[in-house]
C-alpha cells in the first residue's frame, strides 16, 4: 500500500483511540471539579487561611491557561502523541505528590504540576481527534461531539466523584486516584495511536514563561491584598513585575518571527471581545461555583457527599441549557443580545445568592438561583465562544480554539482571586459566630460576582457586533 493510499484510508482503531482521548479530557476537566467538594477538608487537614485556600484551584488554573497555547505548539513540532504521553506521565507523578502533600506549599506545587500536564495533555489530544476524523466531515462532527461531551461529564461527574471519596476515604483520595487511571491511559496509548511526525519550527518559551509568570504574580499580588493591603510592599512589587512581565510578553509577541500569539489575530471581528466576554464570564461563574460549595459545607454543615448532589444541578442544568435551548435563542436573536440576556441572568443569580443566610434552605435559596445561574452562563457561553472563534481565519482556528481556552481559564484564576480577597476583606470586618463570619464574605462574594456578570453585559452591548448575514 502506498503512502498516499494509508493516509487516506481511515484508521480502523479511531474510534477506539476517541475512547481513550475523550477519556483523558474528561480526568482533564475533572481535575478543577473533583477537588473542590474536598476544599474544607483539606482547609481542616493543611491548616489552610479561608483566604490561601484559592491556591488550591488556582495554582491548577494558571499553569494550566498560562501553558495550553505551549502545549499546543509542543505537540505540533514534537508529535501530538509524545506530548499526550509526556502530558499524562507529568499528570501522574504530580497527582501522587499532591496526594500525599504535607503542608499548604507542597499541595499547591503538586497542583500546578497537575496543571503543566494537563496543559499538555488537552491541545494534544484534541489534535489526534482532528487528524484522525479529518477524512470524513460527518465522523468529525461526532467525534467533536463526543469531545465536548466528555468535558461537561468531566465537570458534572466530578463533583460527584469528589464528594464521594472525600465522604468515603479522604480529600487526598481526589488527588490520588488519578495516578492509577494515568497508568492505564500510559499503558493504552501506543497501541491505539499513532506516532505523530515531528515538524520543524521555533517555540516561544520566552513567551510562555512570560505569560505564565505574570499571571503567578498577579494573582499573588491580589491573595496579598487582604492581608497587608494595597500599599504594602508584598502586594505592589508582584502587581508591578506581573504588570511588566505582561508588557514583555506583548512585546516578544510583536517582535518575534514565531510568536506563540500572532497579534494579527485579533483583527478579527469580534474576537477580542469574545475572549474578554469569556474571561468576565469565568470571573463571575468560576468563584460562584468555588463559594457555593463553601456555603454549603461550611455554613448550611452539609456532608461533602450532600454538597456534591446539591451542586450536581449545576452542570448538568447548563448541558441542557446549552443543548436545548442556546443555540435557538441566537440563531432566532442573535450573538449579542443572547450573549447580554445571559450575563443579566447570571448577575440576577449573584445577587439572589448574596441575600444569602444562615439559616438558608435548599430549594429556595441554592437550588433555584443554581438554576438561573446554569441558564445565564449557558446563554452567555456559546455566543461568547462563537464570538471568540468563528470568525477567525481558517489557518488560525486551532489558535483561536487555543487562545479562548486560555483566556477562560486566566479569567477563572484571576476573577477567583480577586473574589476571595473581597469576601477575606469583609470576613475580617464581620463578628459574630463563626457561621455568620463566614457568611458575611460569602454574601460579598455573591454580590460581586454577579456585578461582574452585569459587566459582562456592558461589554456586549457596547463591543460585540452582530455579524452580516
Amino acid at each position: 500500500m502506498s503512502k498516499t493510499q494509508s493516509l487516506l484510508q481511515p484508521n480502523p482503531k479511531r474510534w477506539k483511540a476517541l475512547a481513550l482521548l475523550g477519556f483523558a479530557n474528561f480526568i482533564v476537566m475533572m481535575d478543577s471539579a473533583v477537588v473542590q467538594v474536598a476544599l474544607p477538608s483539606i482547609k481542616d487537614a493543611l491548616g489552610y487561611t479561608e483566604a490561601n485556600l484559592q491556591w488550591v484551584m488556582n495554582a491548577f488554573l494558571i499553569m494550566f491557561g498560562g501553558l495550553l497555547l505551549l502545549g499546543g505548539k509542543l505537540s505540533d513540532l514534537f508529535g501530538h502523541r509524545r506530548i499526550f504521553m509526556w502530558g499524562i506521565s507529568i499528570l501522574a507523578v504530580s497527582s501522587l505528590f499532591a496526594g500525599l502533600a504535607w503542608n499548604e506549599m507542597s499541595l499547591n506545587i503538586g497542583r500546578g504540576i497537575q496543571g503543566v500536564g494537563s496543559a499538555l495533555i488537552a491541545p494534544s489530544a484534541l489534535s489526534i481527534v482532528m487528524i484522525l476524523f479529518s477524512a470524513n466531515k460527518k465522523e468529525l462532527g461526532k467525534a467533536l461531539a463526543v469531545w465536548g461531551l466528555s468535558g461537561a461529564a468531566g465537570g458534572a461527574l466530578g463533583i460527584v466523584l469528589g464528594g464521594v471519596l472525600t465522604q468515603l476515604f479522604s480529600w487526598r483520595w481526589t488527588l490520588l486516584f488519578y495516578v492509577p487511571i494515568s497508568i492505564i491511559v500510559m499503558y493504552l496509548a501506543p497501541k491505539l495511536l499513532q506516532k505523530g511526525t515531528p515538524k520543524t519550527g521555533r517555540i516561544d518559551y520566552a513567551g510562555a514563561i512570560a505569560v505564565t509568570a505574570a499571571l503567578v504574580l498577579i494573582v499573588y499580588g491580589i491573595v496579598n491584598v487582604e492581608q497587608n493591603g494595597w500599599q504594602a510592599l508584598s502586594t505592589v512589587l508582584p502587581l508591578v513585575m506581573g504588570g511588566i512581565l505582561f508588557i514583555i510578553f506583548i512585546l516578544i509577541q510583536m517582535f518575534r518571527k514565531d510568536p506563540l500569539v500572532p497579534l494579527s489575530i485579533f483583527k478579527a471581528p469580534n474576537l477580542a471581545a469574545g475572549n474578554i466576554s469569556l474571561i468576565l464570564l469565568s470571573a463571575s461563574w468560576f468563584p460562584l461555583i468555588y463559594f457555593l460549595i463553601l456555603y454549603l459545607q461550611q455554613v448550611m454543615k452539609y456532608e461533602p457527599f450532600e454538597a456534591a448532589m446539591g451542586m450536581l444541578p449545576a452542570p448538568i442544568l447548563m448541558a441542557i441549557f446549552m443543548i436545548v435551548l442556546a443555540e435557538r435563542v441566537m440563531n432566532k436573536l442573535g450573538m449579542k443580545i443572547t450573549m447580554m440576556i445571559g450575563f443579566i441572568i447570571l448577575g440576577i443569580a449573584g445577587l439572589l445568592f448574596s441575600g444569602n443566610t444562615v439559616n438558608g434552605h435548599y430549594w429556595g435559596d441554592v437550588f433555584t438561583p443554581l438554576l438561573l445561574a446554569a441558564l445565564g452562563n449557558a446563554l452567555a457561553y456559546l455566543p461568547a465562544t462563537t464570538a471568540a472563534v468563528s470568525e477567525a481565519k481558517s489557518e488560525e482556528s486551532g489558535l483561536a480554539s487555543g487562545l479562548y481556552n486560555t483566556t477562560y481559564q486566566i479569567g477563572s484564576a484571576v476573577g477567583l482571586a480577586v473574589i476571595v480577597s473581597i469576601a477575606a476583606a469583609a470576613t475580617a470586618s464581620a463578628t459574630g459566630a463563626k457561621e455568620l463570619i463566614l457568611n458575611e464574605g460569602y454574601q460579598q462574594a455573591f454580590f460581586w460576582c454577579g456585578i461582574v456578570a452585569f459587566a459582562g453585559a456592558l461589554l456586549a452591548l457596547l463591543f460585540v457586533r452582530t455579524p452580516e448575514k
